[in-house]
């Protein structure tokens, strides 16, 4: 039974999501404001967070934030009333995996929920099992086997750091290399979302890949593919 903690201030959505989520075999805990949804976080023991933005004490960008700092890689669903554009970027920035703009249909809410402990579960298996492909591009090499993204400047190798949702859309593209792939293949491939009415997370995911590759400004290696999606050149 996967273990979900709901972070929200409004009872009236605590009750309703609550009740939704136990009716569908999960177990869930609830808490009403940032510090004590972040102290229960901490503990490591739930599959997944539902995280609000407003919330009293510490905001979600603030809990969301911490919990990364602290090396928790819990995967967290952000609610958002505002559904504005800044406050989706701030909270993938900070390392949510996606998020879900109030009011959501349940079924929505259930279908985002089921796709990430999917996605979630199949991580280590993944970053774990075999593999002989390095794939290199420009200076960069991809290394499944480590689970690694490195760069080469003159004699010297680093790695650039990649969340998880970064590590997985450049592997799926880098899979690819030469296809044209639209938003909901992406959407689909990493995320394990089969329909979706948005595809801003793809967008914002692709623009922070971008910008780790130092392309921000002169793509090389994702291109953009106006109208029909992007496309990943070695």
């Amino acid at each position: 039974m996967s273990r979900i903690l709901m972070i929200e201030d409004e009872p009236g959505l605590q009750l309703t999501v609550a009740d939704l989520l136990i009716g569908e075999g999960y177990e869930v805990e609830v808490r009403g404001d940032g510090p004590r949804g972040e102290g229960e976080a901490e503990k490591g023991t739930y599959d997944l967070i539902l995280l609000d933005v407003m919330l009293p004490g510490k905001d979600g960008f603030q809990v969301c934030k911490s919990l990364r700092d602290k090396g928790i890689s819990t995967p967290i669903l952000m609610l958002t009333a505002r559904g504005t554009t800044i406050d989706t970027v701030m909270g993938l920035k900070l390392g949510a995996d996606d998020y879900l703009t109030k009011p959501f249909d349940s079924q929505v809410l259930l279908a985002r929920i089921e796709a990430m402990l999917r996605r979630s579960a199949r991580i280590p298996e993944e970053n774990g099992g075999p593999s002989d492909r390095v794939e290199i591009f420009g200076e960069f090499r991809l290394d499944r086997d480590k689970g690694q993204l490195l760069q080469r400047t003159g004699e010297v190798e680093g790695e650039i750091s990649l969340n998880s949702q970064e590590y997985r859309l450049l592997v799926y593209l880098a899979d690819n290399p030469g296809k044209i792939l639209s938003r909901n293949e992406l959407l689909d491939g990493v995320w394990g979302y089969e329909t979706e009415t948005t595809t801003r997370t793809v967008d914002v995911h692709i623009a922070w890949l971008r910008q780790k590759l130092g392309e921000k400004d002169r793509p090389r290696h994702i291109i953009t593919h106006r109208g029909r999606g992007y496309k990943f050149v070695l």
